[in-house]
């Protein structure tokens, strides 16, 4: 199943950086099926203040909210300005999002590609960033790996000209039992294209799943990501974090964030996840840095901020 579906939209304002950030307390649903079913009949979060430090609860945009979403501050902060995001939404000029990957992008285990995180980002930065047009294209396909991605690089990612390039890579390869070596080659080949297009990137690495979590090479292929993107210097969600957070420490059961074939997300972890997401988008594309690091004729990745 190929998803190329396309949301569009136009917004009437702009949020400030300053304002996404607050501290709530965790207000968790009675069970799994509840926090999943109030997602689909759009209620409100209720959610109170919160006195924990740390911890990000994110406010839902708009009726429909995503009750107990919630994650450490720093899984909501990418180490690296998004330049090219940056410059495009300064310049009031349309902004594109390419979000390629595998069956965890296209949406597998979602109830309707609406569900899938491509297309709750868009939502999530319809609020964020009023008065700008915003395309974002999901060119996940499902069962691919890295290599698969990367050979449609030009006509699934290039072709669209984007200024963000979300690339969701890992879980594959580990389910299959491919050895990190030349999946490492891949990757860092993959990530130099995607730069050299003249794209910011964010890589997301593998789902905290049980059916991944079986696999023996899974903890190396996260710190393999999160080196590549380290040396790379692009930026990263760590999706993996995120989601170990959910059950280890907030204790939510995996019914409530992982579909029934214990692999694939749910309706209720894809809308949180571009949550999260959308959160470190638009503070990273709004983050005070030096005047000449966003300035057309000499953007560079390697900004220093202050």
């Amino acid at each position: 199943m190929k998803l190329n579906n396309r949301t569009k939209i136009s917004y009437p304002g702009r949020a400030t950086a300053s304002a996404l950030f607050v501290a709530l307390q965790f207000a968790a649903a009675h069970t799994a099926h509840a926090q999943v079913s109030a997602l689909a009949q759009h209620t409100v979060s209720q959610a109170t203040p919160a006195s924990a430090a740390g911890a990000v609860k994110i406010t839902p945009p708009n009726a429909a909210a995503v009750l107990g979403c919630m994650a450490r501050a720093e899984f909501v902060h990418f180490d690296r300005p998004l330049l090219h995001t940056m410059r495009r939404l300064e310049d009031g000029q349309p902004l594109t999002i390419v979000a390629i990957g595998s069956s965890s992008t296209a949406g597998a285990g979602a109830t309707s590609p609406e569900a899938s995180y491509p297309s709750r980002l868009a939502i999530e930065l319809r609020a964020k960033f009023p008065g700008h047009e915003i395309s974002v294209f999901n060119r996940g396909v499902d069962g691919e790996e890295t290599d698969n991605m990367m050979a449609r690089f030009a006509s699934d990612v290039m072709a669209a000209h984007p200024q963000l390039v979300l690339w969701q890579i890992g879980t594959n390869s580990v389910l299959r039992d491919h050895p990190l070596g030349s999946h490492n080659v891949e990757l860092r080949e993959g990530i130099e294209e995607l730069k050299n297009s003249g794209t910011d990137v964010v890589l997301i690495d593998p789902q905290f799943a049980p059916a991944v979590l079986a696999k023996s090479e899974t903890p190396g292929m996260v710190e393999q990501i999160a080196l590549a993107a380290k040396e790379e210097n692009v930026d990263l969600f760590r999706r993996f974090a995120v989601m170990r957070d959910w059950h280890d420490v907030q204790h939510l059961s995996f019914d409530t964030f992982v579909s029934p074939d214990h692999l694939h997300m749910n309706d209720w972890s894809y809308a949180c996840v571009a949550k999260l997401l959308g959160t470190a988008i638009a503070e990273a594309a709004t983050r005070p840095i030096a005047a000449a690091s966003v300035h057309p004729n000499v953007l560079s990745t390697n900004a220093v901020v202050p």
